[in-house]
C-alpha cells in the first residue's frame, strides 16, 4: 500500500533556502514557485459558479507568466502599483499572481466601492494599471496605462484570453512592499495599510504551525478575497501549501452549502455571522425531531464534547457525521476557521461538540492579518487563541481587572499608511510595536481575551467603561435580530455623559410577517431579557428599531461610525 507524507509546512523550506530563495523568507512569487515545482499537477484555483473553471498549479504558472508579459508591454516595471476590483474568481487570483510576478505592488479594492471612491483610491494610490470586472473596468481613471477584465466581455482585453510570450519572475526582496491595503473604513476614512512580502509570507507559513493544511485539502473562499482575511488565511496559504482554493462568489447560506457539498470541501472560513446561522438552523432542525430525541442529541454533545476537551478524541464526527453535519453539508468539513469580529463561546462550543474542528483567530489588517489563533488540540472558548509563533505581544496601561490595550511586534506588522506619516506615528513606535487599539487581557497561559476597541468605548456618566462590542455579542444567537449596533447617546447635554442606545434592523421575514409595532415589542422584550444578566452601568437604556439595514463592509461588519452620524 502506498502512503503519502508530508512535511511539516514550514520546515520544507529548509531544502530550497540558497536555492529557491534567500534569506529568512521566500516573497510571494518564490513560495508560488516552490509550490508549483512540488505539485504541479494539483488543482490550485476553481470556481463552480458562474461557470466551472479550473487551474493546476502548473497551468496557474503558464498563464500567470503570460499575463506579466502583456502587462509589462504596456509600460508597467517594478515597484509600479496595480489595482485588482472584482468579486471571487481565479481570475482574480491570477491577476494577484501576475501583479507579484512582475515585482509591482498589488492594490487589492472592494468590488462594492461606488464609483467615486473607486476612482478616489485609484487617484491616492498612484495605481498604474487596473485588472476588473466589466462593471467596475470603466472607472474613470485617466492615469491608467492598461485595463484587464476578469469578465469574458467586448470592452476590454479578457485575462484568460491572453497568451503568448512569457515573463521571467522579478527579483524582488522580501522586504519590498507587495501589496496596500484599504481598511474597511468601519469608524471613518480608509488607510493604505502597507504590506511586504515578508509581511504576508511569514504571516501565512506561521498559522500553518497551528491549522495544518494539507495538499490534498479543498478550502473555501467565500468571504471576499481583497480583505486580508481571506487572501492571507485562504489564498496565500493554498498556493503555499499545495491544496485548491475554491472561490465562492455569494455569502447566501444555501449557495454555500450546495458548493460545500458540490467541491467536496474540508476548510471552511466564515465570519461569525454565517455561523451563527449554520448553527441556528441545525439546532432547529434538532427540535423539531421532538423533546425525547432532541434531549438525547444535547446529551451526546455534552458528552462528546467534554471528551473532546479533556482527551483530544473527536466522538462528535461519530455521533452525528451521518446525519446531523450531513444534512448540513459540513460532513466533509476537516476544519472551520472563524474571525473578522467576535464569536459567541457557545457557537464555538457547539460546532465542536457537533465534531468539527473548530478554529477562533484575531488578527487586523494591519498585522497581515492574523496574529492569534485557537490550538484545535488546546482551544478555550471565551477567547481568540494564543499568539502565533515569534510574535511578541503585550498589555499597555492595564485596569484593576487586567484589562488594556494590546500591542503586537514581529515580522507580520504593516511598514506602515501609504502617504500618512502621521497615523502611522500615531500606531507604531520606534521599536516595531503595533498598537491594535483592541482592548482586553491575557491569562497565565497564553489565551488572549478581547473586551472591544478603545476608540469605540462608550463612558458613561458614572465613569465607567463599557465596549460596545461586548454587549453587542450577546445578541448573536436572536433569530430575530438580523443586525444591532451599540451606540452612544447623549443622556445630559449639560455633562456630556454618555447613555447607552442599541440601533437594531431586525429579521427581515420577522418584520414582514409581524409589521413594525409588533416586532418592536419583540425586540425591546429581548433587549430587557438581556439587560437583567447585565451590570447596571451597562443596561440598555434607549432602543431604536429601523426597518432598513445597517451600512456594512465587505465582511459584514457594521460601519459603527456610519450608524453614530445617523442616529445621533
Amino acid at each position: 500500500m502506498a502512503r503519502n507524507i508530508y512535511y511539516t509546512q514550514v520546515d520544507y523550506l529548509e531544502e530550497y533556502r540558497g536555492k529557491s530563495f534567500e534569506g529568512e523568507w521566500p516573497t510571494i512569487g518564490e513560495a508560488f514557485s516552490i509550490t508549483v515545482s512540488r505539485f504541479p499537477d494539483n488543482e490550485a484555483l476553481k470556481s463552480l459558479t458562474p461557470s466551472f473553471l479550473s487551474f493546476t498549479f502548473r497551468e496557474a504558472y503558464e498563464k500567470i507568466a503570460q499575463i506579466a508579459y502583456y502587462i509589462k508591454s504596456k509600460g508597467i516595471k517594478k515597484g509600479d502599483n496595480i489595482a485588482v476590483c472584482g468579486k471571487n474568481s481565479p481570475q482574480w487570483a491570477l491577476a494577484y499572481l501576475a501583479i507579484t510576478f512582475l515585482g509591482c505592488v498589488i492594490v487589492p479594492l472592494d468590488h462594492g466601492l461606488r464609483n467615486e471612491e473607486l476612482e478616489r483610491l485609484l487617484d491616492f494610490g498612484d495605481v498604474k494599471g487596473i485588472f476588473a470586472d466589466e462593471d467596475r473596468i470603466q472607472v474613470n481613471a485617466p492615469n491608467l496605462e492598461f485595463r484587464i477584465s476578469l469578465e469574458c466581455g467586448d470592452s476590454f482585453p479578457y485575462i484568460l484570453d491572453i497568451n503568448g510570450e512569457k515573463c521571467t519572475m522579478a527579483k524582488v526582496d522580501s522586504d519590498d512592499t507587495a501589496a496596500i491595503l484599504f481598511t474597511s473604513g468601519t469608524t471613518g476614512n480608509p488607510k493604505g495599510v502597507v504590506l511586504t512580502h515578508t509581511n504576508l509570507v511569514s504571516d501565512a507559513f506561521k498559522m500553518l504551525r497551528y491549522m495544518t493544511l494539507y495538499p490534498t485539502d479543498v478550502v473555501y473562499a467565500v468571504l471576499p478575497i481583497h480583505h486580508a482575511y481571506t487572501m492571507t488565511a485562504v489564498f496565500l496559504q493554498c498556493m503555499f501549501s499545495g491544496a485548491c482554493c475554491l472561490f465562492g462568489k455569494k455569502l447566501v447560506v444555501p449557495v454555500i452549502l450546495r458548493e460545500l457539498r458540490e467541491a467536496k470541501v474540508t476548510m471552511f472560513l466564515a465570519v461569525p455571522i454565517i455561523y451563527n446561522r449554520f448553527l441556528s438552523s441545525i439546532m432547529k432542525g434538532i427540535e423539531k425531531e421532538g423533546r425525547l430525541k432532541a434531549s438525547l442529541v444535547h446529551f451526546l454533545m455534552e458528552l462528546s464534547g467534554a471528551i473532546k476537551k479533556i482527551t483530544g478524541i473527536n466522538l462528535g464526527k461519530k455521533f452525528f457525521g451521518k446525519s446531523i453535519l450531513k444534512k448540513a453539508s459540513l460532513d466533509g468539513i476537516r476544519v472551520c476557521i472563524s474571525g473578522g469580529g467576535p464569536l459567541p463561546a457557545s457557537t464555538f462550543r457547539r460546532f465542536n461538540q457537533l465534531g468539527l474542528d473548530f478554529v477562533q483567530g484575531y488578527g487586523l489588517t494591519e498585522t497581515s492579518p492574523v496574529t492569534h489563533l485557537n490550538p484545535v488540540a488546546a482551544y478555550k472558548e471565551e477567547s481568540v487563541g494564543k499568539i502565533i509563533p515569534t510574535l511578541e505581544q503585550k498589555i499597555v496601561d492595564p485596569d484593576d481587572e487586567g484589562n488594556g490595550v494590546l500591542y503586537i511586534r514581529g515580522s507580520v506588522v504593516m511598514k506602515g499608511y501609504y502617504k500618512n506619516p502621521e497615523s502611522t506615528m500615531e500606531v507604531l513606535d520606534k521599536d516595531g510595536w503595533f498598537n491594535t487599539g483592541d482592548v482586553g487581557h491575557i491569562d497565565k497561559d497564553g489565551y488572549l481575551y478581547l473586551t472591544g476597541r478603545a476608540k469605540s468605548v462608550i463612558v458613561t456618566e458614572g465613569g465607567k467603561n463599557v465596549f460596545p462590542e461586548e454587549l453587542e455579542d450577546k445578541f448573536q444567537l436572536y433569530g430575530e435580530i438580523e443586525q444591532i449596533s451599540i451606540i452612544p447617546y447623549i443622556g445630559d447635554k449639560e455633562t456630556k455623559s454618555e447613555i447607552i442606545r442599541a440601533v437594531v434592523y431586525p429579521n427581515p421575514q420577522l418584520l414582514k410577517e409581524k409589521g413594525m409595532d409588533e416586532t418592536s415589542k419583540i425586540i425591546s422584550g429581548i433587549v430587557e431579557e438581556v439587560n437583567r444578566d447585565l451590570q447596571s452601568y451597562k443596561k440598555i437604556t434607549l432602543v431604536t428599531v429601523t426597518d432598513e439595514p445597517l451600512p456594512t463592509t465587505s465582511t459584514r461588519k457594521i460601519k459603527r461610525f456610519e450608524v453614530m452620524k445617523k442616529y445621533n
